[in-house]
């Protein structure tokens, strides 16, 4: 019989201090008077009391020796509550949406996808803006934890490769996490403030600044404007791009290069293959928009190089509406959406790391067909890969094939043109933020979807965020049993 009564202490624990951040966009709107601070002000009450019952009521639970299944059960009941409280101000206030809305807005926020349901972006109030641009924020660094504390300790999906990455003396889960969570916040918030300082510098004002600050480095996506970036031309591009690729590098290298040592990123394949991959779609689509369109060196060069990094990262930030770039452009950035960035990165999707043992799990194989007698190890980063790890990684690959036909057969069940609801699977579970076509595309959004279509499209959202095995295993017999 699994004890609820830990992951229900420290999901009140993260519920309250959710709450209280809401406060933060109270100030804001109350400090602006526009009207909009009341809001925040009962969605923060709302919140911080339904947190602060629950963990009180389970104030007697240890989390020092979380269980395998305690800790599969907290680290989806957490993107999955945190949304039912972060959409509350959506749904009582500006915009005024209905609650299936401001539920996908909040799954989306939280998730770091960004796709989003809201129209007219430029009049609202801006600590709704703020609180956007804050669940993203917080949904990256969440990410990050969960990636480099729990998944690998899961053994989710190939992530255990990384189980002792900079953290191998560290004990149990729960203060392991809080030792990496506060390792890896001083990093992410110095980051946070040099790509606001930067954007400043290019000419955008202070709010803007910080909130595209916030979405940059989460590589989330949300924008103050119904353009997106494209209210942004110019220099905030290149800074975007560089950020979001900083990004979508192992945050675990920045720590050890904070503790003089380089090298280990330097070293690491998955840091070269995503870098080389980065600029030579950067050079592929540059060039086809220069030989193809006849469009300006200067222009293609940067439209490229920001929405490749922008798909790429999965930050899902645009610029231009690419689907009008032609054909080849619109299949390569939708391929690109299915590659993601590194593990322990705040980026989504497949990630570098399992393309790679993928290649050299084929090509192992194909040794063993031309020379049956020959012994040939598999390697990552230079050591074995052990049978567990490649069938780990092989499961999720299959996982993530099965969920986006059946995602997407689901979406055509409910209405949606077949590009849509491929483009709309493969976003949501790739937690990429636009899709393909007129409606969902870079110069759309997901408001004229069904209900029923949102609420498919938040969950595939979360599943995608938690590499799929890990919720997985929730609707498991042997899970509840053992």
């Amino acid at each position: 019989m699994i004890d609820f009564r830990p992951v229900g202490y420290a999901i009140g624990l993260l519920v309250t201090a959710f709450g209280l951040f809401m406060l933060v966009p109270a100030a804001v709107d109350f400090f602006l008077d526009n009207g909009s601070a009341g809001t925040f002000a009962i969605s923060a009450l709302i919140t911080v009391v339904l947190g602060g019952v629950v963990t009180l009521a389970t104030a007697d639970a240890s989390l020092v020796g979380l269980t395998i299944r305690q800790t599969f059960l907290l680290t989806t009941l957490s993107w999955l509550v945190l949304p039912l409280f972060g959409a509350i101000p959506f749904w009582i206030g500006a915009p005024d949406l209905s609650y299936t809305d401001a539920f996908f807005e909040a799954m989306s926020g939280l998730t770091t996808t960004g796709s989003t349901v809201i129209n007219g972006l430029d009049d609202l109030p801006k600590g709704t803006l703020l609180w956007r641009g804050l669940m993203q924020w917080f949904g990256g660094i969440g990410i990050i934890v969960v990636a480099i504390a729990f998944l690998p300790t899961l053994k989710v999906g190939g992530m255990q490769a990384f189980r002792s990455e900079g953290f191998e003396t560290m004990g149990k889960v729960l203060p392991r996490a809080a030792e990496i969570a506060s390792t890896i916040s001083v990093i992410y918030v110095g980051l946070t403030v040099v790509t606001a300082v930067a954007f400043a510098m290019t000419g955008m004002n202070f709010f803007d600044s910080v909130v595209h600050a916030m979405t940059t480095l989460s590589t989330g996506g949300f924008a103050n404007y119904d353009a997106s970036f494209g209210a942004f031309k110019g220099p905030p591009e290149y800074v975007a791009s560089v950020f979001m690729i900083l990004a979508s590098l192992p945050f675990v290298r920045y720590v050890q290069i904070l503790n003089g040592s380089a090298r280990p990123l330097l070293r690491d394949t998955q840091v070269h293959a995503f870098l080389v991959l980065a600029a030579l779609l950067v050079v592929v689509v540059a060039m086809f928009r220069i030989f193809d369109e006849g469009a300006p060196l200067e222009e293609s060069i940067r439209e490229s190089l920001f929405n490749v990094a922008s798909i790429l990262s999965g930050t899902g930030f645009s610029s231009e509406d690419y689907g009008l770039w032609g054909a080849f452009p619109v299949v390569l950035f939708f391929l690109m959406g299915l590659v993601g960035g590194c593990a322990g990165s705040t980026c989504c999707s497949v990630k570098i790391f399992r393309y790679q043992l993928l290649v050299a799990a084929i090509k192992s194989q194909i040794q063993k067909i031309h020379s049956p007698n020959g012994v040939f190890i598999t390697r990552y980063q230079g050591r074995p890969v052990g049978d567990d790890l490649l069938g780990s990684v092989m499961a999720f690959f299959v996982a993530f094939m099965l969920t986006l036909a059946t995602v997407t057969v689901i979406l055509s069940l409910l209405g949606l043109d077949s590009i849509t609801a491929i483009s709309g699977a493969a976003t949501a579970l790739a937690n990429v933020g636009p899709g393909l076509g007129p409606i969902i595309g870079p110069s759309g959004n997901f408001s004229s979807l069904s209900d029923a279509s949102k609420w498919v499209l938040s969950f595939t959202m979360l599943i995608g965020r938690l590499e799929l095995l890990s919720v997985y295993v929730l609707f498991t017999i042997a899970f509840w049993r053992g």
